[in-house]
């Protein structure tokens, strides 16, 4: 423990929101107050960004018709992925993989144009623009789950069909579709864990000491 740390409580909470973050799909309609959409964009654009470039920026979705527009882009995909999955496609196809229509707040996260006068950091791992906006994506989450409401990532999507859709301006791309808003109740455990598709894996068999695939004695104890 060091003298920067916080405070067991608020220690406990930055924690238990990291752990009961869900990827929701199931939402309650409602609506979300102005300020909290501003706050929780705030603390999405107070992510970490290599160079402090800032890759993101947010397309709030109003429109009815333009929702119904995504969903059929991401329904689409939908499909597509399902054939490419084989022998899983019946069991993906019978999972909620969105909720366009259903959350209170649409937004379309997007990689800007003319990202790449950005050299500091990303010379070499350019992608470190996506890096970014993903960090930024998980603040946005996490403050979220904090005031109580759900959360979900979608990126079934042609990106160019999206970018097509949003207008966006050549270079730009689209990176996320994020459902947000009110929900009945929080997952007890992922989605996907629950619905018995993917189970998360041991944190041990992840982390190697020194070279790929060296047991890490972090957790030999």
């Amino acid at each position: 423990m060091t003298d920067h740390a916080f405070s067991a409580t608020e220690r406990a909470a930055v924690y238990r929101a990291m752990f009961e973050r869900r990827d929701m799909r199931h939402f309650s309609g409602g609506t979300v107050a102005p300020e909290l959409l501003q706050r929780l964009l705030l603390a999405a654009h107070h992510g970490p960004s290599v160079g402090f470039m800032q890759p993101w920026r947010f397309i709030r979705i109003t429109q009815t018709a333009l929702r119904q527009q995504l969903h059929d882009l991401v329904e689409a995909e939908r499909v597509l992925t399902a054939q490419a999955l084989g022998e899983r496609a019946d069991d993906f196809m019978r999972l909620k993989v969105q909720g366009l229509l259903d959350a209170a707040e649409v937004l379309a996260v997007v990689l800007p144009n003319g990202r790449e006068q950005h050299i500091f950091g990303r010379r070499t791992l350019p992608q470190m623009d996506l890096a970014s906006s993903a960090c930024a994506i998980q603040n946005l989450w996490l403050a979220a789950r904090a005031e109580g409401l759900g959360m979900g990532w979608v990126s079934l999507f042609d990106p160019l069909a999206l970018a097509d859709t949003l207008g966006l301006p050549e270079g730009a791309e689209p990176i996320a579709l994020l459902c947000l808003g009110p929900v009945e109740k929080f997952y007890d455990q992922p989605m996907l864990q629950q619905e018995n598709w993917a189970r998360r894996e041991a944190l041990a068999g992840l982390v190697y000491d020194d070279t790929w695939g060296q047991a890490s004695n972090l957790f030999s104890a």
